[in-house]
């Protein structure tokens, strides 16, 4: 079956452009400590974030300690933000070839949007991805099509000839609701068998996969590459 042309494509932020998670988890055993909360181990934590700070609080502590853990947890991020960002395989190469064949790109992240726009201008990708939207920006979050639609009405684009590249189930949601097709990489939180249980259009183990069957581009053995401090 032929595809629709893809003309712009939306980007997840954490586990499909980029892996902060060792950063991101050591906010969250910071605000279990200061909760007086046993810690969670780093893999407990990494299978269950996802739908943004306030949902994976929820899912770790009672629902009388969601407030202030999230506060602890934002007070340390915001000392530690830029450390630890690591860009995943083939995110780079396959930014600059969207840019270099004139496809637009933006992200759509529950990351807060200002902290989402400063990684974004630390690893140099203020050239490539032409909007960021992140939690705070607007009254909706991920999967809401509200969020999805003000992002696509910003760059001009149609949903029918766009696509979002996440790495969890609600990745998947944020696109089916807002009538896009959804394509899933296994580099974050899910494994491909659990992405496979989706309504994702594409389950990947990684971007240079994803490039190779939507594009035929090949993206090289790019190595990960550590932003720098």
């Amino acid at each position: 079956m032929t595809r629709s042309p893809i003309h712009t494509v939306l980007f997840d932020l954490d586990g499909t452009l980029v892996d902060h998670f060792e950063t991101i988890y050591r906010c969250y055993t910071h605000a279990l400590e200061g909760l007086g909360l046993e810690p969670k181990s780093y893999e407990h934590v990494k299978s269950i974030v996802g739908g943004g700070i306030r949902v994976t609080f929820s899912r770790l502590v009672p629902e009388e300690h969601v407030d202030r853990g999230v506060e602890l947890w934002s007070q340390r991020f915001e000392q530690i933000w830029d450390e630890g960002i690591v860009v995943l395989p083939g995110v780079e190469a396959l930014l600059d070839r969207l840019r270099n064949e004139g496809v637009d790109a933006g992200m759509l992240t529950n990351k807060e949007g200002v902290v989402a726009r400063r990684i974004n201008t630390k690893l140099g990708w203020d050239d490539r991805l032409a909007v960021v939207y992140g939690r705070l920006d607007t009254e909706w979050t991920k999967p809401a099509p509200e969020l999805t639609r003000e992002v696509l009405g910003k760059l001009g684009a149609e949903a029918a000839t766009s696509i979002m590249i996440g790495d969890s189930p609600f990745d998947v949601e944020t696109a089916v609701n807002a009538g896009m097709r959804a394509y899933a990489v296994a580099t974050g939180s899910h494994d491909e068998a659990a992405l496979r249980e989706t309504a994702a259009n594409g389950v990947y183990p990684d971007m240079p996969a994803l490039a190779r069957d939507l594009w035929g581009w090949e993206l090289g053995a790019e190595t990960e590459v550590a932003a720098k401090a």
